[in-house]
């Protein structure tokens, strides 16, 4: 397979034509959000196609405030979706005509199944999770070989050969593509962001807790918070939990009856993000329960809303956060109440690590870094010879 020589000095354009695809079912969307935010501020030119569901009213809402953004929504199937295969052959179809319509200088793809699309346009292909390494890190074994998953499987490898480069947002989870479907050719590490002013550090704290994670989920990990009685005098901080039950395949009904019922818990249900950013402001502490998390946006924004991060002991959490955040011991519910009391308890310990998070926040994960970051990837890819 050819590629592209991304180490080349780019014959700089000052304008480009970006079509980028996207899903509305999970933090995908959000990431898409900032991005074309950035590029449709920069100058770009903007195409972009939706996967999954029909978009919601609120992401409506955004596509509309977004000028000059040419939307193309449509609900095919995700390639991690069971039964989907059907469906990705229907939407490379439909891409490859929209490719001829629009004719972009480059293919941004947040699926894997689009990176040996048959255009010739160069293609970045954005790693945001998989389905072997997710069921690694919830089951700790890999996946019981199936038709589907050999699909899978070969869907991905075939996707990250296809591309001219392919991005992740952290290390760990470049890693686990090498580890499960081959090194890339061509991979770089690009941090999700969120924008800063879309949150409220300086509001007043009181003494609650905080997790957001989809329940239907089990990377996100929520029902650790049932193995502890979090309402006992001598912790007394409540716990508000936020997400959506339902998924795309699976329901966390069950799991949200149990935290309704359960003292010391308080589920919230899922909210609007601007009940989110809200509920952020009030929290003293962000406690991340994930077990899978290759990035993590609900930290992030919960840093950028100063509040202490109280993580659950993962590699990409320390990748990203380093001495910015408290961990607990890896899924050691006793443990993440142990810490728990203990930010309670020293509130000078508490603000100093939600300090640490909101100024970790601010300098790694800015938005205009990753918009340039983005720029220049876009200008290697197509702009440089390739090398046979």
């Amino acid at each position: 397979m050819s590629s592209r020589n991304l180490n080349a000095v780019p014959v700089l354009k000052p304008l480009m034509h970006i079509l980028i695809t996207t899903d509305t079912v999970g933090g995908v969307w959000t990431y898409t959000q900032e991005l074309v935010t950035g590029l449709l501020a920069g100058g770009h030119q903007i195409t972009l196609a939706s996967f999954g569901w029909l978009p919601s009213s609120e992401q409506i809402s955004w596509v509309k405030s977004q000028s000059g953004l040419d939307y193309r929504p449509t609900e095919y199937r995700l390639e991690w979706m069971e039964v989907a295969a059907g469906d990705i052959e229907e939407s490379k179809q439909f891409l490859k005509m929209l490719v001829e319509e629009v004719q972009p200088d480059v293919l941004h793809l947040s699926q894997y199944c689009y990176g040996d699309l048959a255009v010739d346009k160069p293609k970045i292909v954005v790693a945001h999770s998989d389905v072997v390494s997710w069921w690694m890190s919830v089951h700790g074994k890999e996946p019981e070989e199936s038709a589907w998953l050999r699909w899978y499987r070969i869907t991905v490898r075939n996707g990250l050969r296809g591309a001219d480069a392919v991005v992740a947002p952290s290390h760990w989870m470049l890693q686990m593509l090498a580890q499960y479907y081959g090194q890339p050719a061509h991979s770089v590490v690009v941090h999700n962001v969120r924008t800063a002013e879309l949150f409220s550090p300086e509001a007043r704290k009181d003494d609650i807790a905080v997790t957001v994670g989809r329940l239907w989920d089990e990377g996100k990990n929520v029902a650790l918070l049932l193995r502890q009685d979090f309402s006992s005098s001598d912790l007394a901080m409540p716990i508000h939990v936020a997400g959506p039950c339902e998924g795309p395949q699976f329901r966390g009904d069950s799991l949200a009856e149990r935290l309704i019922q359960r003292p010391g818990l308080h589920f919230a249900g899922e909210l609007s993000q601007a009940q989110i950013v809200a509920l952020l402001a009030r929290a003293s502490v962000y406690i991340a329960t994930s077990r899978y998390e290759p990035f993590g946006l609900a930290p992030l924004e919960a840093a950028l809303s100063d509040c202490a991060l109280l993580l659950n002991d993962i590699p990409s959490f320390h990748e990203l956060w380093g001495d910015a955040a408290l961990y607990f011991q890896h899924n050691d519910s006793a443990d993440l109440a142990h810490k728990l009391r203990y930010l309670k308890e020293n509130p000078d310990v508490r603000e100093k690590y939600g300090r640490l998070a909101y100024q970790t926040a601010r300098k790694k994960f800015s938005p205009q870094r990753m918009t340039a970051d983005y720029e220049c990837l876009y200008q290697n890819v197509a702009f440089t010879e390739k090398v046979l």
